[in-house]
């Protein structure tokens, strides 16, 4: 039976990047936020607030489930830290979850963007 070894480095830099790519979402959705703003000086007709509305709290959510990874992510990391050179596999499978779950809102998010876009072609 071969043994995989898991370094402690790699789940890191994995870490990083998820770090990166969750305040580069956090941007984006300041961004979009703003232009929320814009659209509700604009437009009075109650369809269109309504989809206003439904896009506010879409990245209100999305906001939250960024923090809940973030912090899934740090205290991962504090454990990470707290053993050497490898990890053990309860530690390695809280990692293969958070990876599934930055996965999972790749797309939610990804999926939310182009509804946003296409939302903001039409009402800009």
């Amino acid at each position: 039976m071969e043994t995989t070894v898991i370094n402690n480095s790699d789940l890191h830099f994995e870490h990083k990047l998820w770090e990166s790519e969750l305040a580069f979402w956090n941007d984006e959705l300041k961004s979009f936020k703003n232009r929320l703003s814009e659209l509700v000086t604009r437009w009075t007709d109650k369809e269109v607030l309504a989809q206003l509305e439904r896009f506010q709290n879409q990245f209100m959510i999305h906001g939250n489930v960024i923090a809940e990874i973030q912090e899934t992510i740090n205290k991962h990391e504090m454990n990470i830290s707290r053993h050497s050179e490898s990890m053990d596999v309860p530690m390695v499978k809280t990692h293969t979850d958070i990876r599934e779950k930055m996965e999972t809102q790749r797309q939610i998010y990804a999926d939310l963007k182009k509804d946003f876009f296409q939302f903001l072609s039409k009402y800009m």
